[in-house]
């Protein structure tokens, strides 16, 4: 009996594996949920950056009387383009910062102008986390100007 009254509680190994797993359990679906909205809101801003550097490559058209070339780029919307066409009132300062005209994923937005879908105007792209063009519209990562609902 005395070896009962000075036996110490505690858990057992068994007892504290098996709490260990079921916390690993809830934490791989949290991260789930958490990772899969993390894709979302990084899809949300690449919808939101190629609306704002079609508003700033309007502006670009508006002091300048034309769009950007493709071969001038959306460079041309961060620093005066040395490519001919020259604009004719650029900007002092330029239309966007550098860093704006990468996607969320770290890739370069896609600029052609005069655009492939829109000839009298210019197509935008960003081309999702694999940065690659999708030829699948329904199931396309890519964000564009031209698609009804960017965002």
């Amino acid at each position: 009996m005395q070896s009962d009254a000075h036996r110490e509680e505690g858990f057992t190994l068994l007892e504290i594996l098996i709490v260990v797993t079921i916390i690993g359990l809830l934490m791989s679906v949290v991260a789930s949920q958490f990772f899969g909205r993390a894709e979302d809101a990084k899809k949300q801003l690449a919808a939101t950056q190629v609306e704002k550097i079609s508003q700033a490559i309007e502006l670009y058209r508006l002091d300048n009387g034309r769009y950007p070339t493709t071969e001038q780029g959306m460079e041309a919307l961060v620093r005066e383009p040395t490519i001919e066409p020259a604009p004719r009132r650029y900007q002092p300062g330029g239309y966007l910062r550098s860093q704006d005209i990468e996607d969320p994923w770290g890739g370069k937005l896609q600029y052609q102008a005069p655009g492939a879908t829109n000839p009298s105007g210019f197509d935008l792209c960003s081309y999702g986390p694999d940065g690659v063009q999708s030829g699948n519209a329904v199931e396309s990562d890519d964000i564009c100007n031209y698609e009804k609902d960017v965002r």
